[in-house]
Protein backbone atom coordinates (compact mmCIF):
# COMPACT_ATOMS: atom_id res chain seq x y z
CA UNK A 1 0.00 0.00 0.00
CA UNK A 2 1.42 3.65 -0.81
CA UNK A 3 1.54 6.13 1.69
CA UNK A 4 -1.35 8.46 1.24
CA UNK A 5 0.55 11.70 2.00
CA UNK A 6 -1.65 14.52 2.54
CA UNK A 7 -1.57 17.76 4.35
CA UNK A 8 -3.37 18.26 7.06
CA UNK A 9 -5.79 20.54 5.42
CA UNK A 10 -6.34 17.55 2.81
CA UNK A 11 -6.96 15.54 5.57
CA UNK A 12 -9.37 17.79 6.67
CA UNK A 13 -11.55 18.06 3.26
CA UNK A 14 -11.64 14.33 3.58
CA UNK A 15 -12.65 14.60 7.34
CA UNK A 16 -15.44 17.49 6.60
CA UNK A 17 -16.82 15.35 3.58
CA UNK A 18 -18.07 12.71 5.95
CA UNK A 19 -21.32 13.51 7.14
CA UNK A 20 -20.42 11.93 10.65
CA UNK A 21 -23.63 13.60 12.82
CA UNK A 22 -24.00 12.07 16.14
CA UNK A 23 -27.53 10.33 15.13
CA UNK A 24 -25.76 8.49 12.43
CA UNK A 25 -22.81 6.15 11.87
CA UNK A 26 -19.65 7.18 12.05
CA UNK A 27 -17.81 4.12 10.76
CA UNK A 28 -17.26 5.60 6.68
CA UNK A 29 -15.27 8.12 8.64
CA UNK A 30 -13.56 5.78 10.83
CA UNK A 31 -13.00 3.38 7.62
CA UNK A 32 -10.97 6.55 5.87
CA UNK A 33 -8.54 7.21 8.84
CA UNK A 34 -7.81 3.35 9.36
CA UNK A 35 -6.79 3.42 6.15
CA UNK A 36 -4.65 6.20 6.02
CA UNK A 37 -3.14 4.63 9.22
CA UNK A 38 -2.37 1.54 7.51
CA UNK A 39 -1.07 3.58 4.62
CA UNK A 40 1.65 4.66 6.81
CA UNK A 41 2.35 1.07 8.56
CA UNK A 42 0.46 2.24 11.82
CA UNK A 43 -1.72 -0.14 13.32
CA UNK A 44 -4.79 1.26 15.15
CA UNK A 45 -8.21 -0.36 16.93
CA UNK A 46 -11.60 0.08 17.57
CA UNK A 47 -13.76 0.00 19.86
CA UNK A 48 -17.06 -0.45 19.06
CA UNK A 49 -20.43 1.16 20.54
CA UNK A 50 -23.24 -1.83 21.67
CA UNK A 51 -25.14 -1.56 18.17
CA UNK A 52 -22.26 -2.02 16.26
CA UNK A 53 -23.10 1.09 13.92
CA UNK A 54 -20.41 3.48 15.77
CA UNK A 55 -16.65 3.16 16.42
CA UNK A 56 -14.25 4.79 17.94
CA UNK A 57 -10.21 4.67 17.13
CA UNK A 58 -6.82 4.21 18.67
CA UNK A 59 -3.37 4.24 17.07
CA UNK A 60 0.40 4.04 18.54
CA UNK A 61 2.53 6.08 16.19
CA UNK A 62 6.30 5.10 16.95
CA UNK A 63 8.01 2.83 19.79
CA UNK A 64 5.78 0.76 22.05
CA UNK A 65 7.40 2.33 24.97
CA UNK A 66 5.67 4.52 28.04
CA UNK A 67 6.10 8.29 28.19
CA UNK A 68 4.23 9.48 25.27
CA UNK A 69 1.39 12.09 24.34
CA UNK A 70 -1.98 11.30 23.58
CA UNK A 71 -3.74 13.70 20.79
CA UNK A 72 -7.47 13.12 21.05
CA UNK A 73 -10.33 14.20 19.37
CA UNK A 74 -14.12 13.27 18.52
CA UNK A 75 -15.75 12.37 14.73
CA UNK A 76 -18.91 13.52 15.33
CA UNK A 77 -20.48 16.72 14.74
CA UNK A 78 -23.42 18.67 15.80
CA UNK A 79 -26.94 18.79 13.21
CA UNK A 80 -26.98 20.98 10.63
CA UNK A 81 -30.86 21.23 10.23
CA UNK A 82 -32.58 24.12 10.85
CA UNK A 83 -29.59 26.29 10.49
CA UNK A 84 -29.11 28.81 7.65
CA UNK A 85 -25.36 28.51 5.81
CA UNK A 86 -24.42 30.00 2.98
CA UNK A 87 -21.98 27.18 1.57
CA UNK A 88 -22.39 23.27 1.49
CA UNK A 89 -21.36 22.45 5.50
CA UNK A 90 -20.14 19.38 4.68
CA UNK A 91 -17.09 20.61 1.90
CA UNK A 92 -14.43 22.94 3.43
CA UNK A 93 -14.86 25.99 1.91
CA UNK A 94 -11.42 29.02 2.14
CA UNK A 95 -12.71 32.33 2.21
CA UNK A 96 -11.15 35.50 3.91
CA UNK A 97 -8.81 34.16 5.54
CA UNK A 98 -11.98 31.38 7.09
CA UNK A 99 -12.45 27.84 6.36
CA UNK A 100 -16.00 27.18 6.42
CA UNK A 101 -17.91 24.14 7.35
CA UNK A 102 -19.36 21.58 10.11
CA UNK A 103 -16.67 20.73 12.05
CA UNK A 104 -13.78 22.67 11.15
CA UNK A 105 -13.50 24.35 14.25
CA UNK A 106 -15.24 21.74 16.35
CA UNK A 107 -13.03 19.58 16.17
CA UNK A 108 -12.12 18.20 12.45
CA UNK A 109 -9.61 20.69 12.50
CA UNK A 110 -7.70 19.26 15.12
CA UNK A 111 -8.16 15.68 14.36
CA UNK A 112 -6.92 16.59 10.57
CA UNK A 113 -3.86 18.09 12.42
CA UNK A 114 -3.19 15.17 14.47
CA UNK A 115 -3.09 12.59 11.63
CA UNK A 116 -1.00 14.86 9.69
CA UNK A 117 1.54 14.92 12.21
CA UNK A 118 1.50 10.49 11.67
CA UNK A 119 4.11 10.60 9.14
CA UNK A 120 5.80 13.24 10.75
CA UNK A 121 6.70 11.37 13.47
CA UNK A 122 7.31 8.73 11.86
CA UNK A 123 10.26 10.33 9.51
CA UNK A 124 11.48 11.87 12.73
CA UNK A 125 11.98 8.90 14.38
CA UNK A 126 10.20 9.65 17.64
CA UNK A 127 11.75 7.86 20.97
CA UNK A 128 8.55 8.53 22.56
CA UNK A 129 5.22 7.81 20.88
CA UNK A 130 2.44 9.99 19.56
CA UNK A 131 -0.98 8.27 19.53
CA UNK A 132 -3.94 8.87 18.18
CA UNK A 133 -7.47 8.71 19.94
CA UNK A 134 -10.49 9.41 17.64
CA UNK A 135 -13.98 8.76 19.60
CA UNK A 136 -17.96 9.36 18.60
CA UNK A 137 -20.67 10.39 20.90
CA UNK A 138 -19.10 13.35 22.53
CA UNK A 139 -21.68 15.73 21.20
CA UNK A 140 -24.36 13.73 22.85
CA UNK A 141 -23.02 13.64 26.77
CA UNK A 142 -19.32 11.82 25.62
CA UNK A 143 -20.10 8.42 25.94
CA UNK A 144 -17.85 7.36 23.27
CA UNK A 145 -14.75 8.16 25.21
CA UNK A 146 -14.91 5.78 28.17
CA UNK A 147 -14.95 2.38 26.59
CA UNK A 148 -11.67 3.74 24.32
CA UNK A 149 -10.33 4.51 26.88
CA UNK A 150 -10.25 1.36 29.24
CA UNK A 151 -9.25 -0.19 26.10
CA UNK A 152 -5.96 2.04 25.39
CA UNK A 153 -5.01 1.54 28.76
CA UNK A 154 -5.51 -1.96 28.37
CA UNK A 155 -3.51 -2.34 24.92
CA UNK A 156 -0.87 0.67 24.35
CA UNK A 157 1.79 1.84 26.56
CA UNK A 158 0.90 4.34 29.50
CA UNK A 159 1.26 8.17 27.68
CA UNK A 160 2.49 10.69 29.92
CA UNK A 161 -0.05 13.08 28.86
CA UNK A 162 -3.14 13.63 27.08
CA UNK A 163 -4.16 16.86 25.35
CA UNK A 164 -7.68 16.84 23.93
CA UNK A 165 -7.99 19.65 20.98
CA UNK A 166 -11.23 21.22 21.83
CA UNK A 167 -11.54 24.18 20.58
CA UNK A 168 -9.16 26.79 22.69
CA UNK A 169 -7.42 29.18 21.03
CA UNK A 170 -4.36 26.78 21.28
CA UNK A 171 -4.54 28.23 24.79
CA UNK A 172 -3.76 26.06 27.88
CA UNK A 173 -7.03 24.92 29.85
CA UNK A 174 -6.51 23.02 32.59
CA UNK A 175 -9.83 23.07 33.95
CA UNK A 176 -13.58 22.55 33.20
CA UNK A 177 -16.80 21.68 34.65
CA UNK A 178 -18.52 18.25 35.06
CA UNK A 179 -21.42 17.06 33.97
CA UNK A 180 -24.65 14.96 35.30
CA UNK A 181 -27.57 14.48 32.70
CA UNK A 182 -30.47 12.89 33.48
CA UNK A 183 -34.34 12.24 31.02
CA UNK A 184 -37.42 12.54 33.88
CA UNK A 185 -40.26 11.19 33.37
CA UNK A 186 -43.06 12.08 35.48
CA UNK A 187 -46.20 9.98 35.58
CA UNK A 188 -48.97 11.05 36.84
CA UNK A 189 -52.84 10.05 36.83
CA UNK A 190 -55.61 11.56 34.67
CA UNK A 191 -58.81 13.38 35.67
CA UNK A 192 -60.98 16.24 34.88
CA UNK A 193 -59.07 19.54 36.29
CA UNK A 194 -62.10 20.22 38.33
CA UNK A 195 -61.33 17.01 40.50
CA UNK A 196 -57.63 17.55 39.43
CA UNK A 197 -57.40 16.82 43.78
CA UNK A 198 -58.36 13.14 43.19
CA UNK A 199 -55.66 13.10 40.52
CA UNK A 200 -51.65 13.66 39.96
CA UNK A 201 -50.67 16.59 37.35
CA UNK A 202 -47.77 15.14 35.89
CA UNK A 203 -47.09 18.80 34.18
CA UNK A 204 -47.26 20.42 37.76
CA UNK A 205 -45.36 17.91 39.40
CA UNK A 206 -42.44 18.59 37.47
CA UNK A 207 -42.65 21.88 37.82
CA UNK A 208 -41.53 21.28 41.60
CA UNK A 209 -38.78 19.84 40.52
CA UNK A 210 -37.67 22.29 37.66
CA UNK A 211 -38.65 24.78 40.59
CA UNK A 212 -35.99 22.92 42.68
CA UNK A 213 -33.27 23.54 39.68
CA UNK A 214 -34.06 27.84 40.21
CA UNK A 215 -33.58 27.37 44.14
CA UNK A 216 -30.19 25.35 43.87
CA UNK A 217 -29.09 28.00 41.65
CA UNK A 218 -29.83 31.16 44.10
CA UNK A 219 -28.26 29.16 46.95
CA UNK A 220 -24.86 28.05 45.00
CA UNK A 221 -24.91 31.72 43.52
CA UNK A 222 -24.93 33.09 46.59
CA UNK A 223 -22.13 31.67 47.88
CA UNK A 224 -18.39 32.67 47.75
CA UNK A 225 -16.10 30.86 45.34
CA UNK A 226 -14.27 27.90 46.09
CA UNK A 227 -10.50 27.97 45.42
CA UNK A 228 -11.27 25.39 42.27
CA UNK A 229 -14.78 27.19 41.60
CA UNK A 230 -12.45 30.82 41.08
CA UNK A 231 -12.47 31.77 37.39
CA UNK A 232 -15.13 30.21 36.42
CA UNK A 233 -17.88 31.69 34.55
CA UNK A 234 -20.11 31.05 36.65
CA UNK A 235 -18.10 30.12 39.61
CA UNK A 236 -21.13 27.94 41.37
CA UNK A 237 -22.79 24.72 40.20
CA UNK A 238 -25.59 24.74 37.90
CA UNK A 239 -28.72 23.17 37.67
CA UNK A 240 -30.91 23.51 34.07
CA UNK A 241 -33.91 22.08 31.83
CA UNK A 242 -34.03 22.95 28.64
CA UNK A 243 -36.54 21.00 27.32
CA UNK A 244 -40.31 19.34 28.30
CA UNK A 245 -43.11 18.07 26.77
CA UNK A 246 -46.36 16.44 28.29
CA UNK A 247 -49.94 17.02 28.46
CA UNK A 248 -53.28 15.97 26.97
CA UNK A 249 -55.62 18.72 27.14
CA UNK A 250 -55.99 21.93 29.27
CA UNK A 251 -58.56 20.41 31.25
CA UNK A 252 -57.00 17.23 32.12
CA UNK A 253 -54.72 16.69 34.69
CA UNK A 254 -51.00 15.82 32.75
CA UNK A 255 -50.68 11.94 32.28
CA UNK A 256 -47.17 12.03 31.53
CA UNK A 257 -44.58 14.84 31.57
CA UNK A 258 -40.62 14.19 29.77
CA UNK A 259 -38.03 16.82 30.66
CA UNK A 260 -34.17 16.78 30.72
CA UNK A 261 -32.09 17.94 34.08
CA UNK A 262 -28.48 18.08 33.72
CA UNK A 263 -25.76 20.20 36.47
CA UNK A 264 -22.74 21.60 35.23
CA UNK A 265 -20.23 20.88 38.60
CA UNK A 266 -17.46 22.76 39.57
CA UNK A 267 -14.34 20.83 40.25
CA UNK A 268 -14.18 19.93 43.55
CA UNK A 269 -17.69 19.35 44.52
CA UNK A 270 -18.42 16.09 43.59
CA UNK A 271 -21.03 14.59 40.38
CA UNK A 272 -21.61 12.10 42.00
CA UNK A 273 -23.20 14.17 44.93
CA UNK A 274 -25.49 16.36 43.19
CA UNK A 275 -27.14 13.31 41.35
CA UNK A 276 -28.00 12.35 44.91
CA UNK A 277 -29.67 15.04 45.82
CA UNK A 278 -31.60 14.89 43.07
CA UNK A 279 -32.38 11.81 43.29
CA UNK A 280 -33.39 12.46 47.19
CA UNK A 281 -35.69 15.03 46.56
CA UNK A 282 -37.46 13.31 43.42
CA UNK A 283 -38.16 10.32 45.77
CA UNK A 284 -39.58 12.48 48.11
CA UNK A 285 -42.14 14.28 45.39
CA UNK A 286 -42.81 11.25 44.06
CA UNK A 287 -43.41 9.55 47.51
CA UNK A 288 -46.41 12.32 48.35
CA UNK A 289 -47.33 11.67 44.56
CA UNK A 290 -48.14 8.26 45.16
CA UNK A 291 -49.90 8.74 48.38
CA UNK A 292 -52.61 10.32 46.44
CA UNK A 293 -52.60 7.80 43.19
CA UNK A 294 -50.58 4.60 44.05
CA UNK A 295 -49.69 4.16 40.03
CA UNK A 296 -47.94 7.55 39.98
CA UNK A 297 -44.08 7.87 39.71
CA UNK A 298 -40.74 9.36 38.97
CA UNK A 299 -38.58 7.68 36.48
CA UNK A 300 -35.12 8.86 36.44
CA UNK A 301 -32.23 7.72 33.45
CA UNK A 302 -28.93 8.95 33.44
CA UNK A 303 -28.00 10.63 30.03
CA UNK A 304 -24.74 11.19 30.58
CA UNK A 305 -21.86 11.49 33.20
CA UNK A 306 -19.05 13.50 32.48
CA UNK A 307 -16.17 14.43 35.30
CA UNK A 308 -14.91 17.87 35.61
CA UNK A 309 -10.94 18.52 35.13
CA UNK A 310 -9.02 19.33 37.85
CA UNK A 311 -6.18 21.73 37.22
CA UNK A 312 -3.38 19.55 38.18
CA UNK A 313 -0.36 20.81 40.30
CA UNK A 314 2.52 19.99 37.92
CA UNK A 315 0.98 18.35 35.52
CA UNK A 316 3.05 16.44 32.69
CA UNK A 317 0.34 17.40 30.22
CA UNK A 318 0.46 20.89 31.77
CA UNK A 319 4.16 21.34 31.60
CA UNK A 320 4.56 20.19 27.97
CA UNK A 321 1.53 22.28 26.34
CA UNK A 322 3.34 25.57 28.19
CA UNK A 323 6.60 24.37 26.91
CA UNK A 324 4.82 23.98 23.54
CA UNK A 325 3.57 26.70 23.35
CA UNK A 326 4.73 29.05 25.37
CA UNK A 327 1.35 30.21 27.23
CA UNK A 328 2.15 31.00 30.94
CA UNK A 329 -1.66 31.51 31.30
CA UNK A 330 -3.87 29.30 32.73
CA UNK A 331 -7.95 29.13 31.96
CA UNK A 332 -10.78 27.24 32.92
CA UNK A 333 -14.14 26.52 31.18
CA UNK A 334 -17.48 26.00 32.03
CA UNK A 335 -18.44 23.32 29.43
CA UNK A 336 -17.49 19.25 29.61
CA UNK A 337 -14.74 17.66 27.30
CA UNK A 338 -13.76 13.90 27.36
CA UNK A 339 -10.72 15.61 29.36
CA UNK A 340 -12.20 14.80 32.15
CA UNK A 341 -12.79 11.55 31.28
CA UNK A 342 -9.00 10.78 30.55
CA UNK A 343 -7.94 12.30 33.90
CA UNK A 344 -10.58 9.96 35.75
CA UNK A 345 -8.46 6.99 34.38
CA UNK A 346 -4.96 8.68 35.79
CA UNK A 347 -4.17 10.62 32.85
CA UNK A 348 -2.38 13.89 33.29
CA UNK A 349 -4.32 16.06 30.74
CA UNK A 350 -5.19 19.78 29.64
CA UNK A 351 -7.31 21.02 26.61
CA UNK A 352 -5.60 22.97 24.07
CA UNK A 353 -6.62 22.89 20.30
CA UNK A 354 -7.59 25.46 17.40
CA UNK A 355 -10.43 27.61 16.76
CA UNK A 356 -12.77 29.75 19.21
CA UNK A 357 -15.74 27.58 20.99
CA UNK A 358 -17.82 30.35 20.29
CA UNK A 359 -17.75 28.89 16.73
CA UNK A 360 -18.63 25.53 18.06
CA UNK A 361 -22.55 24.42 16.58
CA UNK A 362 -22.93 27.71 15.08
CA UNK A 363 -24.44 27.69 11.53
CA UNK A 364 -21.63 29.04 8.71
CA UNK A 365 -19.00 27.46 11.64
CA UNK A 366 -15.11 28.27 10.57
CA UNK A 367 -12.23 27.72 12.07
CA UNK A 368 -9.38 30.84 11.42
CA UNK A 369 -6.50 29.65 8.85
CA UNK A 370 -4.31 31.52 11.21
CA UNK A 371 -5.59 29.24 13.91
CA UNK A 372 -5.01 26.00 11.94
CA UNK A 373 -1.41 27.15 11.02
CA UNK A 374 -0.63 27.54 14.65
CA UNK A 375 -1.84 24.47 15.76
CA UNK A 376 0.49 22.93 12.84
CA UNK A 377 3.25 24.65 14.83
CA UNK A 378 2.45 22.83 17.81
CA UNK A 379 2.11 19.49 15.98
CA UNK A 380 5.88 20.28 14.78
CA UNK A 381 6.99 21.22 17.71
CA UNK A 382 5.77 18.21 19.79
CA UNK A 383 6.89 15.55 16.86
CA UNK A 384 10.41 17.00 17.39
CA UNK A 385 9.91 17.06 21.19
CA UNK A 386 8.93 13.37 21.42
CA UNK A 387 12.21 12.53 19.16
CA UNK A 388 14.54 14.15 21.54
Amino acid sequence: MHPMNLSAREILDQLVGFRSVSHVSNLDLIDWVEGYLASHGVKSYRVYNADGTKAALFANVGPEVEGGVILSGHSDVVPVEGQDWATDPFTVVERDGRLYGRGTCDMKGFVALALAAVPLALAAGVKRPLQIAISYDEEVGCTGAPPMIAQMVKTLPRAAAVVVGEPSMMRLVNGHKGGHGFAVHVQGFEVHSSLQHTGVNAIMTAARLIDWANIINAENAAKPATALGQGFVPHWTTAHVGKIQGGTAENITAKDCHFGFGFRVVPGESEEAWAQRFKDKAAEIEAEIQAIRPEAAITLTQTFYVPGLVPEQNGAADHLVRRLTGDNGSEVVSYGTEAGQFQAEGYSCVVCGPGDIAQAHQPNEYLEVAQFNEAWGFMQRLVKDLAE
